[in-house]
């Protein structure tokens, strides 16, 4: 009896361990935000289940809703997201379990709940614009869902949009060495014709957010600002053109 006591602590004591030595390798591998992403998110409310950056121009517009990649703090898109508040449309940046919208795919109900009579946008970086074309796929019935966007991202075939006729954009960067760009060709057979295609010259896959260099990334040939403002410009063409 005593010798199962001693091995059942010794289980516990691996696994505590073990937990312990999880949590302490996943907040080495979280990327942070920037200073400057910081003080941009000074502009925005921490909501319970995301970071709201609201426009008080109009409630006609679509609330754009935001998954972030796998792994980054969603304070890191503060940037493009206050900008694109002051430029009247009211953004809300989901916050996801462990930074990974793979856990929480459904996340933008909670905030819908907060906008019920809102249309809404729909999209993401990275692994945040697969988890959010699966959010679409599945409320393609939702007369409030207006469109989709992908940051760095691309739709698999359990988000695909293939068939709809609402608007889509994908925005990418020319340096970016992360996004696997077979996968993403591939991955055109579940966008729809009328999908629009921009590539940020210059822009890198971190530069989509204000987090520093991300492991495995190319070098940006412009300035995170710079990718920032184009961000900005691209997302500004697309949504002015949505009803």
């Amino acid at each position: 009896m005593k010798i199962f006591k001693r091995v059942l602590l010794g289980l516990v004591i691996v696994l505590g361990l073990g937990a312990v030595g999880g949590y302490v390798y996943w907040q080495q591998s979280v990327y942070e935000p920037t200073a400057q992403a910081e003080q941009s998110f000074k502009q925005g409310v921490d909501k319970e289940d995301y970071l709201l950056f609201e426009s008080q121009k109009t409630e006609e517009r679509p609330v754009v809703i935001f998954y972030p990649g796998a792994l980054v703090e969603p304070e890191s898109y503060s940037i493009w997201a206050e900008q694109l508040a002051e430029n009247g449309y009211t953004v809300a940046i989901a916050k996801m379990p462990f930074e990974l919208a793979i856990l929480s795919g459904n996340k933008a109900d909670k905030i819908r709940e907060d906008f019920k009579d809102r249309d809404f946008v729909i999209g993401g970086h990275s692994l945040g614009g697969v988890m959010a074309s699966r959010y679409a796929n599945a409320n393609l019935d939702d007369e409030q869902l207006k469109g989709v966007y992908f940051m760095a991202s691309y739709p698999d075939e359990k988000g695909t949009l293939a068939e709809t006729d609402f608007p889509v954009i994908s925005i990418t960067g020319s340096e970016d060495e992360v996004m696997n760009r077979e996968a993403a060709e591939e991955a055109k057979a579940y966008l729809p014709e009328q999908t629009e295609f921009v590539s940020i010259a210059g822009g890198n896959h971190g530069g989509f957010g204000s987090y520093g260099h991300q492991k495995g990334d190319g070098e940006a040939t412009i300035s995170n600002q710079d990718q920032q403002t184009a961000i900005v410009t691209t997302m500004m063409n697309w949504l002015n053109h949505i009803k």
